[in-house]
């Protein structure tokens, strides 16, 4: 046989051999076959990675430590998005950096599960203005129904989530724990005071009042006026509250102005309330509402 013949006789022998494997999946990059759930939060990230385990790939666009009202996808996550089996978004607004890649998406026919469409949604308010609030994981009663919802959608799209029951019976148990815990404190010190409005279903689930928050809104991309902080200067007289709750992902600064501007001097103790963290006990939400009811209950026992 020539050399020449020899060479044709390889190259159509592993011609046929890449076929058949083709064929057969087996030169899949690992995840390829699974399919693609892609979501916008890494609070919602690390609740689908719990449900789903190992029956999709879990694409989370959202960085740990980062605000999700301003959070950019890049180029080739938004391209990507478009692609998946599932986006989960959190909706109410949250996500304003990345919504329209979620548009596009469903758009191009591609499934969106939106949180905020599977519990009753409340609103914040001020004296001059109102709107959806989109905190819902503060409330692990309201993720029991996230979870159920969610479970349908993964089935609709041909995911069969192996851990919803586990995790459903661990949103029980965190509601348990954080009910017991927050009884510690008496009705008069269930007063929270945060940067932005973020505890409205919290304090919906266990009695607390929302007294103000140093920017009046729902939305970290909003600035307090001087006549807000002097209005907060007084709820914050008024109720006595000892201590002033700044989300980790945000400066402190922004509450740290309520002593520069109005002479409001109380503790400042930050919270991972809207992004989970790189590492550590709020590196994932069970973790992080655990983490955050201690800080609540210890910084609301402080006597002034």
């Amino acid at each position: 046989m020539t050399r020449a013949r020899t060479r044709a006789v390889v190259v159509t022998v592993l011609a046929v051999v890449g076929v058949a494997f083709g064929a057969s999946g087996c030169t899949a990059a690992p995840g390829q076959d699974r399919p693609l759930v892609a979501v916008t939060t890494n609070i919602l990230g690390d609740v689908v990675s719990e449900v789903v385990g190992d029956a999709a790939e879990v694409m989370v666009l959202m960085p740990a430590g980062a605000d999700p009202h301003s959070f950019e996808a890049s180029a080739q996550e938004a391209a990507r998005l478009r692609t998946a089996d599932l986006v989960v978004e959190n909706g109410l607004g949250l996500e304003e950096g990345v919504s329209r890649h979620v548009r596009a998406a469903a758009d191009d026919g591609v499934p969106v599960f939106t949180a905020g469409d599977a519990v009753d949604a409340l609103e914040w308010t001020t004296e001059d203005d109102s709107g959806p609030d989109p905190h819902i994981w503060t409330d692990p009663a309201r993720m029991v129904d996230v979870v159920e919802a969610l479970d349908d959608d993964l089935r609709d799209v041909g995911v069969r989530a192996t851990g919803t029951a586990d995790y459903l019976d661990a949103l029980h148990a965190l509601d348990g724990e954080m009910e017991q815990a927050f009884g510690a404190l008496s009705p008069g010190q269930r007063a929270l005071v945060t940067n932005h409005h973020v505890f409205g279903y919290l304090a919906d689930r266990y009695g607390f009042r929302v007294v103000g928050a140093v920017i009046p809104s729902g939305t970290t991309l909003a600035s307090p006026s001087a006549a807000d902080l002097r209005d907060l200067a007084d709820a914050i007289a008024d109720a006595g509250v000892p201590t002033v709750f700044a989300d980790a992902s945000q400066p402190a600064r922004l509450a740290q102005v309520l002593a520069d501007e109005v002479g409001v001097h109380v503790e400042i103790r930050s919270l991972a309330t809207e992004s989970l963290t790189a590492d550590g006990p709020a590196s994932t939400y069970l973790g992080m509402m655990r983490s955050n009811t201690e800080a609540i209950v210890d910084g609301l026992s402080v006597r002034n």
